[in-house]
């Protein structure tokens, strides 16, 4: 992403949860600001173009929604026109927080980007392997946030040439060896570098804690040298607050009006209240991980002479004695000589007369 913000940047995900009504949709960007999320995400699609109408349904989805029900009947009623994504739009800027959403096919691409002017396009995890999608995105030139759900290190490479290749906008044939060689370039990485955005994913739901696998995020950072975030999926907010401690810069997380209501990613995503105790935990992490340095802070000068010690008599001396170690301690206040000179110290005479527990 351009102009990336030094802070992370929160996408609270509405996915389809509004249910196909503007009215929830609308609410769900509502709570997004009031949590204090950066930016709230809905899914753009057309869904003839995207499910085929033999497609079976996730058991996940199958768990949520009726079962006879297809999968393109699902998503149908799902669907939201353009005139309810402008609708959308007006709303997140008069709750000053951006909209970002998810296209699934080159149709909606257009849309959000020529339509709408969104100046940064999400690709999700099931697209990373649609290379003429992934084209279309890149020639656009815009930003993108790519998903890494279900793929191999392999498979990510491949899709950074083909965005390479699109950003790139040479006159060459599209094809694996020239993506491959567009991704080798200098000038291709240099565009990667600039606009591309990777998401560790996990893709179930709810996803299973032991396969949330986090570590990868570092993976990901070495191979490719590109910023890393989570799209996360667990249950809680445990996994993203941790991925924070790890170094993703983005987290994009679901939530919902109310899990008990009907569809297929409610029961995965956060309430209301969880989503902002999500963002809060964040930014309380984000604020601790400070600058790597190791120095003491504004907050323990103030307390380094109350806490540490210095050298001290441990009895009456007189002036001109040899100092002994039965002459000299270590007690508070650290406003005296370090402890760290007592060997020092041993065997030389006392410059002054010493009162017990006196500093030396």
């Amino acid at each position: 992403m351009e102009n990336r913000n030094p802070s992370v940047y929160i996408i609270a995900e509405a996915g389809v949860n509004h249910n196909g009504r503007i009215e929830t949709a609308k609410e769900l960007i509502d709570v997004a600001a009031t949590a204090g999320a950066d930016a709230v995400k809905f899914q753009t699609f057309r869904a003839k173009q995207v499910i085929s109408r033999f497609a079976p349904k996730a058991d996940y989805q199958k768990e949520t929604t009726t079962a006879e029900e297809s999968q393109l009947a699902m998503v149908q009623r799902l669907e939201l026109d353009e005139g309810a994504h402008r609708m959308l739009m007006e709303h997140c800027r008069s709750r000053n927080i951006e909209l970002i959403s998810t296209p699934f096919d080159t149709d909606s691409v257009d849309l959000l980007v020529r339509g709408l002017g969104l100046r940064c396009i999400k690709i999700p995890s099931g697209e990373i392997t649609n290379g003429p999608y992934l084209l279309h995105i890149a020639e656009t030139g815009r930003p993108v946030i790519l998903s890494t759900g279900m793929s191999s290190l392999a498979e990510i490479e491949t899709a950074l040439g083909v965005l390479a290749f699109g950003y790139l906008s040479g006159r060459a044939e599209p094809s694996l060896e020239n993506f491959r060689a567009a991704y080798c370039s200098k000038d291709g990485q240099a565009l990667l570098q600039k606009r591309v955005t990777l998401l560790h994913c996990t893709t179930e739901y709810p996803a299973p804690f032991a396969e949330a696998n986090l570590k990868a995020i570092h993976t990901m950072r070495k191979a490719f040298g590109l910023p890393v975030g989570l799209s996360d999926h667990t249950v809680g907010i445990a996994v993203p607050i941790a991925a924070v401690a790890l170094g993703a810069v983005v987290i994009e997380k679901h939530f919902t009006l109310d899990r008990n209501l009907s569809g297929p990613d409610h029961k995965a995503s956060l309430e209301p209240d969880e989503l902002k105790a999500m963002i809060s935990a964040i930014r309380q992490v984000e604020a601790a991980l400070g600058n790597g340095l190791k120095i003491p802070t504004p907050a323990e000068l103030k307390n380094r002479a109350i806490v540490r010690k210095s050298l001290v008599a441990a009895k009456r001396i007189c002036r001109g004695e040899r100092l002994l170690p039965e002459h000299i301690t270590s007690k508070r206040p650290g406003t005296g000589m370090s402890p760290m000179m007592y060997w020092e110290m041993l065997g030389k005479e006392a410059r002054n007369d010493y009162d017990e527990d006196t500093v030396i």
